[in-house]
């Protein structure tokens, strides 16, 4: 059996998750028989925490959502998985426009109500990583805030879109925002065109909540991030793994045109993953922005950037011989 004190700040952790625990589970949670637990909760109600507890065979307990607490405790996974989420935050990981003040602010307040010896070592991760910083276009809160209202309020959304083919009106029944990379989608049934269709968030403008209510449509698989992933990368998408002699946020602004994500390797330095339809279209882009790389994989490219560029080679060294009547 663990000490009573980690024992409390398991026990308190379990609690904080906000369901409510039959007493049999939480006992095998914490690993300690039914009178133990009983103890244990008892001493968190003397602390002040607020455990509410039914009894009878469906029994259980909760923590009252909504009261004051004191001072949030967490477990040491748990500490570091939030910080490291508010840095990367900060470093726009998230693909959303999050201030790196407003992370400082947020780690600033989780580190007063740390214990000692895990303030440190939240600390000691802090100073060890490094986020590159956001390379794809990135999302406001506000946007967010609209949208995740809109679905949870089952109402129309109309909103202008800028697709490749160009800007559109658009009235849709929301249903999922879905990020993948550090891009965000909005998930949709629409209503002009009679069918699901995913939206880039950086891409609609002027969203606005209609009055016009909807029911949810059964949507047509289970994990639309999958779903759209699988769509957007289909197995004829060519991956191709690029060392960039750029950094990353300058490779993302002149490589806007091409598919594909960025991760920092330095202030000079980016790897560049592609994901194009052939190996023309990216080797054109890629002589346009006048960038110099080093190709990773797949081999094929380096070879056809090889055979391609021997032709360019043999027919300048055509025109300034003179041959063919030059």
């Amino acid at each position: 059996m663990t000490a009573p004190r980690e024992r409390m700040l398991r026990l308190l952790s379990l609690l904080q998750s906000g369901r409510a625990w039959p007493a049999a589970e939480l006992a095998t949670a914490m690993e300690v028989p039914p009178r133990t637990l009983r103890r244990d909760i008892d001493h968190l109600r003397g602390l002040g925490y607020p455990v509410e507890s039914s009894r009878g065979p469906g029994g259980n307990y909760r923590l009252v959502a909504g009261t004051a607490l004191p001072p949030l405790m967490l477990e040491h996974d748990e500490a570091i998985a939030t910080v490291l989420g508010l840095r990367l935050a900060a470093a726009g990981g998230t693909g959303v426009d999050l201030t790196a003040e407003s992370a400082d602010r947020a780690a600033a307040k989780l580190r007063r109500v740390l214990p000692a010896a895990l303030r440190r070592r939240t600390d000691e991760m802090l100073a060890a990583v490094e986020f590159g910083s956001g390379e794809q276009p990135r999302v406001t809160q506000d946007l967010l805030n609209v949208l995740a209202a809109a679905i949870a309020a089952r109402r129309c959304l109309e909103f202008a879109y800028t697709a490749k083919d160009g800007p559109s009106s658009r009235t849709v029944e929301p249903m999922r925002l879905v990020q993948l990379g550090r891009r965000w989608y909005l998930y949709a049934w629409d209503l002009g065109r009679r069918d699901w269709r995913s939206f880039r968030l950086d891409r609609i403008a002027g969203p606005k909540t209609t009055e016009v209510a909807f029911e949810p449509r059964e949507l047509p698989v289970d994990d639309i991030a999958v779903h759209l992933q699988q769509r957007f990368h289909s197995p004829k998408s060519l991956r191709i793994t690029l060392t960039l002699d750029v950094g990353a946020d300058e490779a993302a602004a002149r490589l806007h045109r091409v598919d594909g994500s960025f991760e920092a390797l330095g202030d000079d330095r980016c790897r560049y993953v592609a994901h194009v339809d052939s190996f023309e279209w990216l080797a054109v882009v890629l002589l346009l922005t006048d960038i110099g790389f080093t190709v990773e994989e797949p081999a094929e490219f380096g070879e056809y950037l090889a055979r391609t560029g021997d032709r360019l080679l043999r027919g300048a060294t055509r025109l300034v011989s003179g041959e063919d009547g030059y």
